[in-house]
């Protein structure tokens, strides 16, 4: 269970990977085709919450208008007919419920997926991933290797570009597991697909 405490820790930890996350977004900004109005990454995952994240985000609907609600509450029950309907043995990927008129309805309570997406980063077990936007013709679309799945360094030396296209360690499994949270001693709690928080 998530406590006043934890929240206050987790919005510390919001502070300090927002001013980290601006930097690596400024830094790749010559790869990065985000725009208002783009919601691909939002249209299709599974979208990974950990506890606390889902709390953070269920207080950020306290603060939307009666209207909105019911657009999401609407949204949710779709996609519980849609995920009790589904029959394979493949994840369940549905479009984001606080999607709303293409833009995200809680923004500043999204999860820690959503305020990294864009970035090209390292799995768990090391392996370069670039957003799936790159299909697109969208984010690091203008290096990548699509024979290859990686990025080129051919393709980025042929761009003319100075800086230099990277990754960080930006996956999941680092963002919840480092130095700053263990220095304020935050715990993330169990971590699942959105759709299974959500009651």
């Amino acid at each position: 269970m998530v406590n006043v405490e934890d929240m206050q820790k987790y919005e510390l930890y919001l502070q300090f990977l927002d001013k980290k996350l601006k930097c690596f977004f400024e830094e790749q900004a010559p790869y990065i085709h985000c725009k208002e109005g783009c919601s691909f990454c939002c249209e299709k995952g599974e979208y990974p919450f950990t506890e606390i994240e889902f709390a953070y985000l269920m207080l950020g609907v306290k603060t939307l208008d009666l209207e909105t609600v019911k657009i999401i509450e609407k949204n949710i029950i779709q996609l519980k007919k849609q995920n009790e309907e589904y029959n394979s043995d493949k994840p369940f990927m549905y479009q984001c419920p606080f999607l709303v008129n293409h833009k995200c309805s809680l923004y500043n309570f999204r999860g820690i997926i959503c305020r990294t997406h864009g970035l090209a980063f390292f799995s768990k077990e090391g392996k370069l991933l670039v957003p799936a936007c790159v299909d697109l013709g969208l984010n690091y679309s203008n290096v990548y290797d699509f024979e290859n799945q990686t990025i080129s360094d051919e393709k980025y030396r042929q761009s003319g570009i100075k800086q230099e296209p990277l990754a960080h360690n930006v996956g999941m499994h680092y963002m919840t597991n480092n130095e700053f949270l263990d220095s304020i001693d935050l715990k993330f709690g169990k971590i699942k697909p959105m759709i299974d928080w959500i009651k």
